[in-house]
């Protein structure tokens, strides 16, 4: 009898870990597939901003169909939208420290949108707001170099070459490759 007892219990027992495991696999295969790795960027990581701070945002405001009458308007300006500098460099010394950046002096950087304000990045949302640095790693990686991709993307939104969608995720995901592969190209 005690015997049987003992088959018993680990027959339930190895049933209950079955049922466990199924309901889990269950369970993980009707969520979200997990997301894809990033693409490997170009450029050498002190370029770009960490993606958990600043994954970048989008201003909600500018959208494809208004365009002509926002950031394609020889009119308008990124000043209608810019915060001021005090929001910004207040901000820029708080992201300083949280980057853990080895340099910490502010005028060593500038408080960039990763999404430009030119191709509809929110202005003030610290996701898409981070001290990029003037001098990096490779000569054409600071943030003077990073001003002539948004002028490009900005110019080819705007003559309807690639949809405002596109550019924003171009400059977000590798502003550098639009650089190497494009911009540098063209000059």
């Amino acid at each position: 009898m005690r015997r049987a007892n003992s088959w018993l219990l680990i027959f339930l027992a190895v049933a209950i870990v079955a049922a466990i495991a199924a309901y889990a696999l269950r369970t993980r295969s009707s969520q979200a597939p997990e997301p894809e790795a990033l693409p490997a960027r170009v450029g050498p990581p002190d370029i770009y901003p960490n993606p958990v701070h600043t994954p970048g945002a989008v201003n909600p405001d500018i959208t494809d169909e208004n365009i002509q009458q926002t950031i394609c308007n020889p009119g308008w300006s990124t000043k209608f939208v810019r915060p001021p500098t005090s929001y910004t460099t207040k901000l820029k010394i708080e992201q300083l420290h949280e980057y853990d950046y080895a340099d910490t002096n502010p005028r060593d950087y500038e408080e960039d949108h990763l999404i430009p304000l030119e191709l509809g990045g929110n202005p003030t949302d610290q996701r898409n707001l981070w001290p990029e640095p003037y001098e990096t790693s490779v000569p054409d990686g600071g943030a003077r170099a990073k001003d002539q991709v948004e002028n490009y993307l900005r110019k080819q939104v705007c003559a309807g070459t690639i949809p405002l969608q596109t550019a924003q995720q171009e400059i977000a995901s590798d502003w550098y490759r639009v650089y190497v592969t494009l911009v540098k190209k063209s000059f």
